[in-house]
């Protein structure tokens, strides 16, 4: 059965945790923050919140970001996402969640920041390690804040114990995310010392991502090509849609393709319930008869009525009637058989994979000069290689051809639509749409909806304008809510 080696700590630190989620300042840090185990157990209490269901265990933020997007719909509560009007009641409270849960792993994050280098029974090493970790987390928990919100309250271990923090400007955001990425870079490990923890190619392939959303292009090239050129990394070959399971799968460990993953076991409360949502009882694709499918395709839909059949990617979708026609459509990409209905299943969350930066890679590439360049349409060229059961190293008839895609333009569609059918139900679509500025024309072509302004950015919950008073609840609060 696949573990989770490194949260296990968790489990004899329960009222640890309690404290840190409530009080974090009745933590006698003079007597726990002391020794490696110690501060490695407090550096574990910074993913408890980015596993929780507020955020991608029970998997509620993905299923908002893939909501309303061009090839998938919402169903049930979701459904009002198809709309593109900005959220309403139900999904403002599981935005509100991910905030919340995002701002836990952030006050965690500072807790081990602080106090660590305090320690007087740990290595200069050691500490300079966790430090890391947690401005590696800090700042994957910002740059999804950032994203989603737009400028948002900074809080670090410098001002963690003030109530009232203003609402900071957007720049200043990424300038904290940058900083604590760079400081990741050069003080994570070179190599994986356990499942799920971050190394500095993990650092540099956010940073990568970070320039790319900044549209800092030639640094965000550079920076992936550094992560190319370690060799570490390799795309998991498919000659069957079902291959995908290899790359997917519940009981995998870990890949030659996994930069970093959230980890998830079917162990009590480190379950991923995400695929609940995507999953239909009848199905047998979750254990237990789960399934709510509260997301699912259609073939009527012009994305993927446009999709070459040869692609493997499409065969990850298949027909089952949920009771809204026989059109529709329901996602194999995220399946546990195997799994207790409940518990959630095996399935790791895939934030990072080399498939991710070949594509940052590429287009980076493409958009840093004149024109696109042959490296990066080879970097294109191996994800979809691979998505034809083509070798991705090597040449092949499916090839795209540079003459074909002449300009940045031409080039930044094929890797915006090649980016759609890659990381189908990976909480990405929505960011990239909005980050390429293609999101009202994509949105309009693939569902016929004219996206309102007020969709583009997420309401600051009540419970942060209830508790923090810097923030005007009219004038600081995001348009239209």
């Amino acid at each position: 059965m696949k573990t989770i080696r490194f949260l296990l700590p968790l489990l004899f630190l329960m009222s640890c945790e309690d404290v840190l989620k409530e009080e974090p300042k009745t933590l006698a840090v003079e007597t726990f923050y002391n020794t490696k185990v110690e501060v490695e157990a407090a550096t574990n209490a910074i993913y408890t919140p980015l596993r929780s269901s507020s955020t991608n265990g029970m998997g509620v933020y993905i299923a908002v970001l893939e909501g309303h997007i061009d090839y998938a719909y919402g169903r049930g509560s979701y459904a009002v996402l198809n709309n593109f009007q900005g959220l309403d009641n139900v999904n403002i409270s599981r935005v509100a969640g991910a905030w919340e849960a995002y701002y836990l792993s952030i006050r965690n994050a500072n807790l081990v920041i602080k106090n660590a280098p305090n320690g007087n029974a740990i290595s200069k090493a050691d500490v300079s390690g966790f430090v890391a970790e947690a401005k590696f987390l800090r700042a994957f928990s910002y740059f999804h804040l950032v994203r989603n919100w737009g400028g948002v309250p900074i809080r670090t271990e410098a001002n963690m114990t003030e109530i009232d923090a203003k609402r900071n400007t957007v720049d200043e955001v990424y300038a904290l995310i940058l900083a604590d990425l760079k400081e990741a870079e050069t003080n994570l490990p070179d190599q994986v010392t356990q499942p799920g923890r971050p190394t500095r190619w993990a650092a540099k392939t956010m940073l990568a991502d970070v320039y790319l959303q900044l549209a800092r292009f030639a640094e965000a090239r550079d920076k992936a090509d550094e992560v190319i050129k370690s060799g570490k990394f390799s795309l998991i070959p498919v000659a069957t849609s079902d291959d995908f399971q290899k790359v997917f799968g519940p009981d995998l460990i870990s890949t030659p393709e996994e930069i970093f993953y959230l980890k998830f076991s079917r162990q009590p409360a480190q379950g991923n319930l995400f695929p609940t949502l995507t999953n239909h009882p009848g199905t047998k694709f979750l254990g237990g008869g789960g399934g709510v499918f509260g997301l699912h395709g259609d073939s009527t839909n012009p994305v993927y009525k446009a999709w070459d059949n040869a692609d493997l990617r499409k065969g990850i979708w298949y027909s089952w009637n949920i009771g809204i026609g026989a059109t529709s459509l329901l996602s194999k990409k995220f399946i546990d058989p195997n799994s207790l209905e409940f518990a959630g299943a095996g399935n790791d969350v895939p934030w990072y994979r080399y498939a991710d930066l070949l594509l940052i890679y590429a287009e980076a590439t493409g958009r840093a000069g004149s024109a696109p360049t042959a490296a990066a349409l080879e970097a294109l060229n191996q994800v979809h290689r691979r998505a034809y059961g083509k070798n991705p190293t090597a040449a092949s008839p499916v090839d795209f051809k540079l003459e074909d895609y002449p300009t940045t333009a031409a080039f930044l569609n094929l890797v915006v639509k090649e980016r759609g059918y890659e990381f189908q139900y990976e909480g990405k679509r929505w960011l990239e749409l909005k980050r390429t500025g293609k999101a009202q024309e994509i949105i309009l072509a693939a569902k016929g909806k004219t996206i309102a302004d007020k969709h583009f950015l997420w309401p600051i919950p009540v419970s942060e304008l209830n508790y923090n008073k810097a923030i005007d609840p009219v004038k600081d609060q995001n348009p239209g809510y």
